[in-house]
């Protein structure tokens, strides 16, 4: 079996971070200077900072999955195109604006170009099973990446080119990414069975039912609640601490580039130990004491800086586990289904804490919001204090071509097989999905299965 990447894996993996990166960068860009470059906005007030900044989140949670089911329907590369155009539309739509009800018109018009689950099912339909992880990783270290280089360059960028500048060149972006997808990612010749890749409306329940699953879909809410939330908060706090708007990015980089660092012995530890209850405990109650540091020192630039430190380390470590562990925790088959939930909530969380830090820092100001921020983690860590570390499996797909009535025998076959810990056949997708230990032998399931 091929240990890497071959061409065709290796300009997917590439080509789709692309488009993923450019999409998320022009994103992430608004986030830190909003509240700051955008206060000759007709309207401008913290509440509606925070909805312009969260709207995003309402359109994405609600078209995520639709999104990825018209995919399966239509093809990926169709609904990426039309997700990539109505995101360039929004940012038109912000470019033009002089107030901020149409900044927050135009990010929910951004947000409604939802190809997350469109670009990473592509991804899946041309990789390889064993290779899909490294391909997943690539395109997760460019997200990453995205937003470290978006908080630093946003306050840079608004210095010379405005709000108004920054979301058309958001829109160069977007096209730039629909270059890509036209010009260098492959189009895929076979499709990975799809239960796997994308939401089954059928099963959405069933992975409502799952608790563990649940337990995941909170963390990511929330999480995503505090960054709306924090970044409403955050500019306007280091403006009254005494640093001036162009000199945001000053803290932030440093604070993405420390925070990154810190974050490493965290990932150490838990693959040492096997453990990621540990870790993940560890980054929510680091988070805490950030957000408790924010709140006593959000006069202080240093304070604010610290708390941004150990925020983002927790966060980082945070935003790298849950994925895997959401991936580990889903039924074999239904990781599409899992993710899509995951992604909703992910969303629903950054229009959410938009909201109530637009609501909170207008009534009492920045402390109130980093409090607030506090109160929801020590709630988050409570729920999750009890979470059990998941059994060390991997997932894995294969071709089954079967007849409907062989496929319980051949499901008995492979369930027998050692290493294998769960196993569903789907004959209609010719597909075998299966959860297996780290020494599994993958060369005994093809043989059980062409047997």
């Amino acid at each position: 079996m091929s240990q890497g990447l071959n061409p065709i894996e290796k300009k997917a993996a590439f080509s789709l971070a692309g488009v993923y990166g450019l999409r998320m960068f022009g994103l992430f860009l608004i986030m830190p200077v909003l509240a700051t470059y955008g206060q000759d906005l007709t309207g401008f007030s913290p509440l509606w900072v925070g909805i312009a900044i969260g709207a995003y989140g309402l359109t994405q949670a609600l078209l995520q999955i639709p999104a990825g089911i018209a995919s399966d329907k239509w093809g990926r590369k169709p609904v990426i195109t039309l997700g990539l155009l109505m995101f360039a539309f929004g940012s038109v739509v912000a470019a033009m604006a002089d107030s901020i009800y149409m900044v927050a018109v135009g990010r929910a018009l951004q947000g409604a170009g939802a190809v997350a689950s469109a670009v990473l099912a592509l991804a899946s339909d041309l990789t390889r099973d064993e290779q899909r992880p490294k391909v997943m990783a690539v395109i997760g270290s460019f997200i990453g990446l995205a937003f470290t280089v978006a908080l630093a360059a946003g306050p840079l960028l608004a210095e010379s080119l405005g709000v108004n500048g920054l979301f058309a060149l958001t829109a160069v972006l977007a096209l730039a990414a629909l270059a890509l997808v036209h010009l260098l990612v492959p189009s895929a010749v076979q499709r990975a069975p799809s239960g796997d890749l994308v939401a089954t409306p059928k099963r959405l329940l069933l992975m409502l039912k799952n608790k563990q699953l649940l337990r995941l879909d909170l963390s990511i809410m929330v999480l995503h609640m505090l960054i709306t939330a924090l970044f409403v908060a955050l500019p306007l706090a280091l403006l009254d601490a005494g640093l001036s708007k162009e000199l945001h990015w000053q803290m932030y980089l440093p604070a993405m580039l420390s925070a990154f660092v810190l974050m490493v012995p965290i990932i150490i530890y838990g693959v040492k130990k096997k453990t990621s209850r540990g870790p993940m405990l560890f980054a929510i109650a680091l988070q805490l004491a950030a957000t408790v540091v924010m709140a006593c020192g959000y006069q202080s630039v240093w304070a604010l800086g610290i708390g941004t430190v150990m925020f983002f380390t927790g966060l980082n470590y945070l935003e790298a586990a849950l994925p895997s562990l959401i991936s580990r925790l889903s039924p074999p088959g239904d990781k599409g289904s899992a993710m899509g939930i995951y992604s909703t909530a992910q969303f629903g969380g950054a229009f959410a804490g938009g909201i109530l830090g637009g609501v909170l820092f207008q009534t009492l100001g920045a402390m109130g919001v980093f409090l607030l921020c506090a109160g929801v983690i020590v709630i988050w860590l409570l729920l999750m204090w009890n979470m059990e570390n998941p059994q060390e499996v991997k997932s894995l797909t294969l071709e089954a071509k079967c007849e409907p009535e062989q496929a319980s025998a051949l499901a008995a076959r492979l369930s027998a097989l050692p290493g294998v810990v769960e196993v569903i056949l789907i004959p209609q997708q010719q597909a075998a999905f299966l959860k297996v230990a780290d020494d599994f032998d993958v060369a005994s399931a093809r043989s059980a299965i062409n047997g």
